[in-house]
């Protein structure tokens, strides 16, 4: 038997410095990610609190020296997501689009040449699905497993919804790309779009 046993304040005082060490760390990150994925710095704020609030309220589940940053991002996806259901009340998903796709004409050629402001445009034209599976891979880098292992879906899915997800930004930034051409060539012959 210990004689001494550390009051409850300590205990508190070392929960807070754990979560300090594994959650804080990565506030700017998340913030960024949730302005990435809402467009909206109020928005934004508003996920990254509730993000943390989650964090906060289920870190006595989280095991220390694991990933923090990807159980942070896992919570990012899952609120995002409840908060996205709540606004829309029915979404066709990757699959029921990538059906679609299969029954549309064959493909324009990407253009060559892309502005950021059509890749941002194109990239808030895609579903949420979509779009998510693209930010975790080619913008936060995350790898397939840990995509996975944040979103609670086989690698195999990963890689299928990643590349449909790839294809329909694709045509998006063609479609985006082309309405600017058509634009611009208006533009330069005096007329209006």
């Amino acid at each position: 038997m210990s004689l001494f046993r550390p009051r409850p304040a300590d205990a508190e005082s070392r929960i807070r410095e754990d979560f300090d060490r594994e959650a804080w760390a990565h506030f700017r990150e998340i913030s960024r990610a949730a302005l990435r994925l809402t467009r909206r710095p109020a928005e934004a704020e508003d996920l990254t609190a509730e993000v943390f609030l989650q964090a906060w309220k289920s870190f006595g589940k989280f095991e220390r020296g694991t990933n923090g940053r990807a159980w942070l991002y896992k919570i990012l996806w899952n609120v995002n997501q409840q908060r996205s259901r709540k606004k829309v009340p029915f979404t066709l998903g990757a699959e029921g689009e990538a059906l679609l796709a299969e029954t549309l004409a064959a493909e324009e050629p990407t253009p060559t040449e892309i502005k950021d402001e059509e890749v941002s445009s194109a990239l808030d034209a895609i579903s949420p699905e979509h779009k998510q599976i693209l930010l975790l891979s080619d913008v936060e880098e995350f790898t397939y497993k840990e995509i996975a292992a944040i979103l609670r879906v086989p690698i195999g899915t990963v890689m299928s919804r990643l590349s449909r997800a790839r294809a329909a930004l694709r045509e998006k930034v063609r479609g985006t790309a082309a309405a600017t051409l058509v634009a611009g060539n208006a533009a330069a012959e005096g007329g209006t779009p």
